[in-house]
């Protein structure tokens, strides 16, 4: 994962992304808001094709 510029870390999937987000701040949100966000570009694949 990248905010703006800077690699904080990596996500496998919408759950990682919550935990993360979660941590930072963000404690009402659940993985349905995540996945609902148009703020994350998923690279590579989407957020439910990671192993």
């Amino acid at each position: 994962m990248t905010v703006g510029d800077v690699f904080v870390g990596r996500a496998w999937n919408a759950h990682d992304l919550t935990v993360f987000l979660q941590h930072a701040g963000l404690e009402g949100w659940d993985e349905l808001d995540v996945l609902a966000w148009d703020g994350i570009e998923w690279r590579g694949a989407g957020a439910d094709t990671w192993a």
